[in-house]
C-alpha cells in the first residue's frame, strides 16, 4: 500500500486514514468527533466507577439490625418474621422454631449459649442482645456496647 500523502496529498491525519479504510466507526468517533469530550467522558467513567465501588462497599458492610428475642430460633440462629416457640429452662426463656429445636434447647446446654463476636465472651442467648445480618443469621452480644462496636 502506498503512503497516505502520495494517494491523497491534500488529506493528512485521520481524514486520510479514513479515506483509505483504516478507520472503524469507533476510531472515527474517537479521533474526529470526540476529542474535546474525552476529558468529560473519562470524568463520567471515573465517577460511575466510584459510585459502583461505594455501592459495593455499602452492600458488603454488615447491615446488623437489632431483633426481638422471640423472633429468633436459638438452635438454627436464624431470625423469623413470626414469634417462635418459647422454651423455659431454669427460669429463662429461649425460643425454637419447631418441636425438635424446643427439645434441643431443653436437653442441650450448649444450644443456650453463644460467643459474643466482639468481646469473645460466652453469653446466655436468653439475655443476650441479638442482631440479625441481612441473610437472617443472628449474632449474640453480651451488651448494647458490644452490639454497637460490631463491624467498626
Amino acid at each position: 500500500m502506498m503512503g497516505t500523502p502520495a494517494l491523497f496529498p491534500a488529506l493528512s491525519g485521520p481524514l486520510a486514514r479514513m479515506a483509505l479504510g483504516e478507520y472503524t466507526v469507533r476510531n472515527l468517533e474517537r479521533s474526529l468527533i470526540m476529542p474535546e469530550k474525552r476529558l468529560v467522558m473519562r470524568s463520567l467513567l471515573v465517577l460511575l466507577c466510584l459510585v459502583a465501588v461505594l455501592v459495593g462497599v455499602a452492600a458488603a458492610a454488615p447491615g446488623l439490625q437489632r431483633v426481638e428475642t422471640k423472633k429468633v430460633c436459638m438452635v438454627n440462629n436464624q431470625v423469623f418474621e413470626k414469634d417462635q416457640i418459647p422454651v423455659t429452662v431454669e427460669g429463662k426463656t429461649y425460643y425454637g422454631c419447631c418441636e425438635m429445636c424446643k427439645e434441643r434447647l431443653t436437653k442441650d446446654a450448649a444450644m443456650r449459649s453463644a460467643v459474643d463476636p466482639v468481646s469473645g465472651k460466652t453469653v446466655d442467648k436468653a439475655t443476650a442482645v441479638i442482631g440479625a445480618l441481612p441473610d437472617g443469621k443472628v449474632l449474640y452480644f453480651e451488651s448494647e456496647t458490644t452490639f454497637g462496636q460490631y463491624g467498626k
